[in-house]
This record gives C-alpha cells, sequence and structure tokens, in this order.
C-alpha cells in the first residue's frame, strides 16, 4: 500500500506573535528565508497577516516591502505563501468596509502571496464566504478556515456542517484553526472524517498551538483521518504558547507509516542560529518567559496562544494598578500568577455566558478583557460587568456576527438596560465604503498611492498605525522603549545589575515629599517641594488641566476607573463634553482605551463641568482626575 503524503507548513510569522509582541526586521526575515527554502522540506510558508503588517508600522518600516521582499524568495523557490485574515475583520481588531476587503486581496496576490486563509472568530458563515468570494476574483487560492474550539455547542456536526457550508461557498481548501490547542484529538479526527466523506477532493490543513498539550496527539488523529498539511514551527521558538516542531512531527508521522519530507539538518541549525539571534538582538526583550512552557491549565479558559503574548504584557499592566489601589486600602498585594488564575477562572465562567464566541481574534481578546475587567472591579469590592466595552457590545449584540450560543439572562437583561438591540442583518451592511475618503486623505497629503494601490490599502487598513508611521512618531516610541528595556531589562532578558559607584552614597528618605498635587481654586498644579537651604530650587507650577477650571464652591472628582489612553470621543459624530456643560450620573463623559478596546466612561456624579483635567490622547492612571464638576 502507498504511503501517504504529509507536507508541512512553516508558520514563521505566527512562531513570534505566539511568543511575544514583535516580529522580525525585513532585513532579517530577508536573511533568514534562504535557510527556511534549504531545509528542503517545506511546502508552504506563512508570510503576512495582520500582526505582521501592523508590526512593521510601529518599528517604522514600511508593510508592503517587507511583504514584498519576504515573499519574494519562496516565490521563486517554488513554495507556496499563505497569510491569515480576519474576514470581515481583514488584518486588524475591528471590521473592515468591502472595498477596503476586496483591495486587500488584490494588494497581497500581487504581493506574491498564493494562499489566503479566512476566518471569523464567531464561525459566522456569512463573513467567510464574502473573503471566499473576493480573494478568488484576485487570483488567490481560498483556504476558509474553521476556528475550533471546544463546547457543548461545538459539536463535529457543527464543524462539518460549517465546512460543507463553505466548500459549496466556494474554498478551495478548509484549515482547522485550533488556536488554543484545547480540540481533543479523537473528536477533532471525526470532524476530519465527517468533510472528507462529503467532499474527499478538497484539501485540508491543520494548525494547532502546542500550550495545552493535545496537539501532537491531534496532528496524529488528523492525519490519520485525512489532513494533508500540518502547521509546524521550530527551535528556538516552538512548543510553549507556540506550535509543535518539526522535527518531532516528522519523526512521529514517519513512524506512523506517511510519506514526510526530509530535512536537511545544516539548514535546519543555520534557521535555529539565527532565530535565536534576532532574539538576542531585540526581539527577546519583548518575549515573556512564561510563554516559552506548556500549561495545561489552558484547557479550561481555552485562551489561544496567539495572544498569550499581549496577555502577559496586559497582566503587568494589570497587576500594577490592582496592588497601587490594595496598598492604598492596606490589602495584600497580588502577584502576577494569582491574577492569571483569577483571570483563567472568569473566562472559564463568563464564556457560556457570553454566547460561547470561539476565542480567537478579536473575540478571545473581547472575552478576556471583560473577564479581567471583572477581576479587577471585584478585587476593589465592585460588581461583575461594571464596565463593558463598546467593542464587546457589538460583539453581544450580533454586529460582527452570529455568536453560536444564546446570551445568559442576565447579559440580556444588562442590554436592556443599557439600551442595547440585538443586531441580526449582514454584519458588513454596517461599514460602508470608504476608500475614496483615504484616497482623498492620500492626495491631499502628497503621499505615494504605490504600486497596486498597496499604500492606499495600508492607510485604509490601519489608519492610526499608518498615519504614526508616516509621521515618524512610531519608530521614534519604538527606539525610546527598546532603549527603555535595554537598560531595565525585560521579556527573556533579567534586570541589570547596578553599577556601584565608589563614595557615592544613596539618597537618605527623610519622610517628606519631594512633589505634590495641589488644587488652587480649582486648578490642579504639580509642584516640586524642597527644603531647607535648597528653598530656591522649587519649580513653577505647572498647570494639569486640559481645559481651565472655573472656581468651584463644592468641587467633585469623577476619576479613572482604570489606566490607559483618555479620549473625549471615538468618532467625529460625538460632541465632547466641554467646560460649562451640566452633566448628570450615568452620562457618557468620554472613553479610556485599554486592551485594544475602547471603555466607556461615565459619570458617576452630577453637576457644572468645571474642568477637563486630560486632554484626547492622554495617558492616564486609574484615579486620576477626569473632570471636575461643581
Amino acid at each position: 500500500m502507498e504511503k501517504r503524503k504529509i507536507k508541512f507548513s512553516l508558520v514563521y510569522r505566527d512562531m513570534w506573535q505566539s511568543s511575544g509582541k514583535y516580529l522580525p526586521r525585513v532585513d532579517q526575515l530577508v536573511k533568514v528565508a534562504p535557510h527556511i527554502i534549504d531545509m528542503g522540506c517545506f511546502a508552504r510558508v506563512e508570510t503576512n497577516g495582520g500582526g505582521f503588517e501592523q508590526i512593521n508600522l510601529l518599528f517604522g518600516e514600511n508593510p508592503n516591502n517587507a511583504v514584498r521582499k519576504w515573499t519574494q524568495p519562496f516565490n521563486d523557490a517554488g513554495i507556496q505563501t499563505h497569510m491569515l485574515d480576519r474576514s470581515l475583520n481583514g488584518l486588524r481588531m475591528n471590521p473592515v468596509p468591502a472595498d477596503v476587503r476586496k483591495l486587500m486581496y488584490k494588494v497581497k496576490k500581487a504581493q506574491g502571496t498564493d494562499i489566503t486563509r479566512p476566518f471569523c472568530g464567531l464561525n459566522d458563515a456569512r463573513n467567510i464566504l464574502d473573503s471566499i468570494k473576493y480573494a478568488k476574483e484576485a487570483g488567490m487560492i481560498a483556504q476558509a478556515a474553521l476556528s475550533i474550539t471546544y463546547s457543548k455547542v461545538h459539536t463535529v456536526e457543527y464543524y462539518v456542517n460549517l465546512a460543507d457550508t463553505l466548500i459549496n461557498g466556494g474554498a478551495d481548501e478548509i484549515c482547522l484553526k485550533d488556536m488554543a490547542g484545547i480540540g481533543r484529538p479523537a473528536w477533532l479526527g471525526k470532524i476530519v472524517e465527517g468533510i472528507k466523506k462529503m467532499h474527499p477532493d478538497t484539501p485540508l490543513q491543520y494548525h494547532s498551538h502546542s500550550g495545552p498539550g493535545f496537539a501532537m496527539a491531534s496532528i496524529l488523529e488528523v492525519c490519520r483521518a485525512g489532513v494533508e498539511y500540518v502547521d509546524v514551527a521550530m527551535e528556538p521558538l516552538s512548543w510553549g504558547t507556540g506550535h509543535v516542531d518539526v522535527l518531532a512531527v516528522q519523526a512521529m508521522l514517519k513512524d506512523a507509516g506517511f510519506d514526510v519530507p526530509e530535512i536537511n539538518m545544516d539548514a535546519y541549525m543555520k534557521v535555529r542560529s539565527l532565530t535565536q539571534s534576532f532574539i538576542d538582538d531585540f526581539l527577546g526583550y519583548y518575549i515573556n518567559s512564561k510563554n516559552r512552557y506548556m500549561n495545561s491549565l489552558l484547557i479550561g479558559p481555552g485562551l489561544p496562544g496567539g495572544m498569550m503574548g499581549s496577555l502577559m504584557a496586559d497582566l503587568e499592566a494589570n497587576l500594577e494598578s490592582i496592588n497601587k489601589w490594595k496598598v492604598k486600602n492596606n490589602q495584600p498585594e497580588l502577584t502576577q500568577d494569582d491574577l492569571l488564575m483569577k483571570l483563567f477562572k472568569e473566562v472559564e465562567y463568563i464564556w457560556p455566558m457570553v454566547g460561547y464566541p470561539p476565542l480567537v481574534t478579536p473575540y478571545s481578546q473581547y472575552v478576556k478583557n471583560l473577564a479581567l475587567m471583572n477581576v479587577m472591579q471585584f478585587e476593589k469590592g465592585k460588581e461583575r460587568w461594571s464596565m463593558i466595552a463598546d467593542n464587546i457590545w457589538d460583539m453581544l449584540m450580533g454586529k460582527g456576527g452570529k455568536l453560536p450560543g444564546k446570551l445568559a439572562p442576565e447579559i440580556l437583561e444588562l442590554a436592556r438596560e443599557n439600551g442595547k438591540e440585538p443586531f441580526t442583518e449582514n454584519p458588513q451592511s454596517v461599514y460602508p465604503d470608504a476608500l475614496d475618503n483615504f484616497r482623498k486623505e492620500m492626495e491631499e497629503n502628497g503621499w505615494d498611492f504605490g504600486p497596486d494601490n498597496e499604500e492606499l490599502f495600508e492607510l485604509a487598513m490601519h489608519p492610526e498605525q499608518y498615519r504614526t508611521y508616516k509621521s515618524g512618531e512610531a519608530k521614534k516610541a519604538f527606539e525610546e522603549d527598546l532603549t527603555k528595556r535595554k537598560a531595565e531589562g525585560g521579556g527573556l532578558f533579567p534586570k541589570p545589575a547596578k553599577a556601584e559607584t565608589a563614595g557615592q552614597e544613596a539618597p537618605v528618605f527623610n519622610g517628606q515629599p519631594t512633589s505634590m498635587k495641589i488644587n488652587v481654586n480649582g486648578e490642579s498644579y504639580n509642584v516640586t517641594v524642597s527644603y531647607g537651604d535648597q528653598a530656591e530650587n522649587v519649580a513653577a507650577p505647572a498647570p494639569l488641566a486640559a481645559q481651565p477650571a472655573a472656581a468651584p464652591t463644592e468641587a467633585k472628582e469623577i476619576l479613572a476607573p482604570l489606566e490607559g489612553k483618555f479620549y473625549q470621543t471615538k468618532s467625529s459624530s460625538e460632541k465632547p463634553v466641554q467646560v460649562g456643560d451640566e452633566i448628570k450620573e450615568g452620562d457618557l463623559i468620554g472613553y479610556i482605551e485599554a486592551m485594544k478596546t475602547f471603555n466607556a466612561i461615565k459619570a458617576d456624579k452630577s453637576g457644572k463641568v468645571i474642568q477637563i483635567a486630560k486632554a484626547s490622547g492622554e495617558d492616564v492612571e486609574e484615579d486620576d482626575l477626569l473632570v471636575l464638576v461643581g
């Protein structure tokens, strides 16, 4: 009997995204590409997707140039290139107009990407079917993805029927995207068998993260059931919250009787060495060491490997915020592990209540953010659901697609209290075409549209990041952050030991403040305080207010409930609160952007606005003054 072939796909981009925040620069990618080819074992390589392009912008690099240079060697070698896209959300976290989605596939095809892998975070076939149509019109291979998760509503029949719908709708291939690695091996095998029974000639590809520990068994099961392609990673970024290692998969499948490609180990070691050099250069500063370990505690919450890098970074900031409050209120501080376990338990608790959305971008972030907000409120003696961001309400109400399960009664009641209405139309209808507006902006700024309108696409897909990239502010901010991390340590690198200076004594703290915040006639000032002979060094007061304050008789403070960036509005259609306005308890006063979502901030006091203490876009910490009323 002839051995059945299994082909490998290297998820080089996702290896990095699943471990930390950043990805290699284009010069590094171009350097490693020839050696990946020389390994001789990859039929496919993942070359781009959402995180990839946004990271280029954050570096201050042109993402279109990076994609073209990265795909070219593989195109020349006859290795297929593939990308991940988020269907309705394109390459970003939030929905994209249809004309921008159509342009995306034309641009990516022109840049050398052969296959697109559209998925919907809710498995709403309407969103994926549009992407299949647009991709094929652009000449790409459409590999529709099933977002795999494990619950009472996500049955074998559910996934087989979804695959049938997508294949009948034009999908050339199907990917089982097991983004959290929580698909049970035997169960996955049954899904593959069901799809192959209905569509024996449709190629299937399996993608899994290794974190919970099922992945190797799952790969063996799906290959036995009929999968042709398996996504793999390689050292030093395999395993952990990433993906299984190609060496282990190849050995396992060879022993099981499959025809698998041989690996050029000299080239493997070269790629391994270069990847490690990229970590040592700077990328390791953005990789949390906990993400290098497998963790079966992830089975319960089902959080995906791809978001664990950003999750650990979020936890650091939120832990600091919680502990500041606890110290202020004479309560014992939490450790990161304490907070992580509280978060895992809360995700597991609320997931059924919010309709079982598959925990994949962006809905994994939304459920995680909602759970984390609940935990933070609990720790401060407040109630669950006290803060739900607008993006999360859109998910709950159906503006991104239909939820697989039903909302819990208390969520429905909360929606009614907040005036939220269920949405059942096609999600794309909410987001009208927008390319003409972006063309106008490009022309007004004198910006080059680039070959195949790729620069227009980049602006339309990532407006804020692209503008910051063009201004040079993105690169400046990244370089400043990296310099700070190299000086202070971070990620995989420990904090450097402090150099001792001979003959220099540490300053003695005498219990007296060196700075304080004071309020004069309703206006806040930061002042530096010195004592004794240093009195002449007292700094002049610097006003904090974004808008001037009038003198109140009885001033009441509205404080920031969390840290992030404060915005008075999030769209041009909204009218910002201004000094002199009368506001009532419950009125919207602005937003705080935290963890990639906009959290509506409502007044907890009534009165006339005396002061707007923060400007739009300004960083705020928890309990910072936002608005003063009297």
